[in-house]
């Protein structure tokens, strides 16, 4: 028969696991990963062209907000996520097989519960539950979502087993309604079968006025009759426990969905949901039966040096920031990610993964806007103050260190990220409109615009530039842009006639104080546009270690 283009014929392969073998629910999934498969799977896709740097600022907006999409560095945290799923979903297939009969003996039971209207209830006792559950915990921004999909994106999410006329459901992923109910939680379970394989079960079940107990059945009938791997209920600190009945009916609702159900269960959300897990120690244990991920943002560690090798180490933060920093899109950016800008970026962002991403690239558009061209501290700190507002308790609680304030604001979001991108592009536009004037004189030859471009960010006075670019293309046609940039070069340096005869030097153009700040880095006046209004150029400059510090070396000498 003909399948819908989400479903995906199943094909079978050795598992490698004795456990696992002539079970075809596993079988069907992919090969288990190995930690270099799992980095090379999860890692964004984003590619790096240098000549982009060159292109015009409205285009580079749409360049430089891939990142917000496609970038993902795997850290230890990701690949321990990845393992632990990997297991979980296998492990809770042992207990339901298509080739032996255990799944409809799963089927079978969930029949009697549906009947008696009672959760206990076994008509084979030997259907055992092989699920384990787990609790994923972190604060808002810390990448819990957006791993979660890259992982469970590696497995294909509804298999067709041609020989058993069956469909598999390999996962299972739902938002926690914000109402904070048991019953909408359900609903929402119900439609999300419903949108993976094309069935009406909102309509037949979850419409009508049954208990939460009736629901449980159901879900646990067509858990078994898709035999899902594993489901990933989201955003769990939204549970209210006034609505559910408090957290011994909630902790009762996650027990029954592993324990009697056998369906693997991944409960996701901020600390406010850890009351959930921790009432006591007896509901921790149940309520995280495989265990709990608390996931904290990143350390700002230092690298260290293996006892062994003798090779450096890079920490966490260390190897990525220096992973980021590569995609920058500017055209006088540093190559090299100096010490002062990372702990700047750390202080301003606390290691929280969104916030690290969405103020580099902010800090990016920001620097084309302003024509500075490169990324500097200050131009991070005043992008954090505008443009961040709404994040600054949340980060102010991390700095602090004190749990319950971080607790209460742990699920802040940073809004409207799109309308940052939108603003700070209409800024790009009004700051090219000048530029765009001395490009048309080109009359459109998008060649001697890029040549243009080029030598700009070369630090060549651009008003000199356009008579001599013409003049390139009128005499040298056949060579390339890069063949071209020396020759305009020597032309810049050396006199020129005028078109009546008299020679010239090209004079040197005065850069207004406004403007300092578009020179180059190893410009002081570039410095001094760097350094706080409270501060002076020669405190700045002694910092940055361009003057010498003869204090201490006269004490180290004596």
């Amino acid at each position: 028969m003909a399948l819908p283009t989400n479903i995906t014929k199943a094909v079978y392969l050795d598992p490698r696991v004795a456990q696992y073998r002539g079970n075809p629910l596993i079988e069907a999934l992919p090969p288990i990963l190995t930690t270099q498969d799992i980095k090379k799977g999860l890692m964004g896709d984003v590619t790096y062209d240098p000549r982009e740097a060159f292109v015009d600022g409205s285009k580079r907006v749409h360049i430089i907000a891939r990142l917000l999409d496609d970038f993902f560095q795997p850290l230890a945290n990701h690949i321990q996520l990845e393992t632990k799923l990997s297991i979980m979903i296998r492990r809770g297939y042992v207990g339901r097989n298509l080739s032996d009969g255990s799944l409809n003996a799963h089927m079978q039971n969930g029949y009697e519960r549906l009947m008696k209207g009672e959760l206990g209830v076994f008509r084979f006792e030997q259907a055992k539950s092989t699920a384990r559950s787990l609790a994923l915990i972190g604060c808002s921004g810390s990448g819990k979502s957006t791993t979660l999909n890259r992982i469970l994106a590696t497995y294909p999410q509804a298999l067709y087993h041609e020989a058993y006329n069956f469909i598999q459901i390999t996962y299972l992923k739902v938002d926690c309604p914000h109402d904070g109910s048991l019953k909408n939680l359900c609903i929402h379970f119900f439609r999300a079968i419903d949108n993976l394989v094309h069935t009406d079960y909102e309509k037949k079940y979850a419409l009508k006025r049954h208990s939460i107990d009736t629901l449980l059945a159901l879900m646990s009938q067509i858990a078994n009759l898709h035999a899902i791997g594993v489901l990933v209920i989201d955003e769990i600190q939204h549970l209210s426990r006034q609505r559910s009945g408090g957290v011994e009916q909630m902790l009762n609702f996650f027990v029954t969905l592993v324990n009697v159900i056998g369906l693997p269960v991944v409960m996701v959300g901020t600390p406010k949901a850890r009351p959930i897990f921790e009432t006591d120690l007896r509901s921790g244990r149940r309520g995280a039966g495989f265990g709990a991920l608390i996931w904290h943002p990143m350390k700002q560690q230092p690298s260290t040096q293996h006892p062994k090798t003798g090779k450096i180490q890079k920490s966490e933060w260390i190897a990525f920031t220096d992973k980021l920093w590569k995609y920058q899109w500017l055209q006088k950016r540093d190559e090299l990610l100096s010490d002062d800008i990372r702990d700047c970026w750390y202080e301003l962002s606390q290691g929280v993964l969104d916030i690290v991403v969405k103020l580099f690239v902010l800090a990016q558009l920001r620097a084309i806007a302003t024509r500075t061209e490169r990324l500097t501290s200050k131009l991070m700190r005043q992008v954090y103050t505008d443009e961040f507002k709404p994040v600054h308790p949340m980060l102010d609680a991390l700095r602090s260190g004190d749990e319950e304030r971080i607790a209460k604001y742990s699920d802040l979001t940073f809004p409207e990220i799109d309308e940052k991108l939108l603003e700070l592009s209409a800024k790009i536009e009004e700051s090219m409109a000048s530029e765009q004037e001395e490009l048309e004189q080109y009359g459109g030859n998008e060649q001697a615009e890029r040549l243009h471009n080029l030598l700009v960010a070369m630090d060549c006075t651009s008003e000199l530039l356009v008579p001599l670019i013409k003049k390139a293309f009128k005499q040298k046609p056949g060579l390339t842009v890069r063949e071209l940039i020396p020759v305009v070069l020597d032309w810049y340096d050396q006199p020129e006639k005028k078109p009546d005869g008299n020679s010239t030097k090209t004079k040197n153009k005065s850069i207004s104080p406004k403007d300092w700040h578009t020179l180059e880095t190893s410009d002081l006046r570039f410095k001094f546009t760097q350094v706080d209004d409270d501060a002076s150029l020669y405190d700045g400059l002694k910092q940055s270690g361009m003057i010498f510090n003869t204090e201490a070396w006269l004490k180290e000498a004596g």
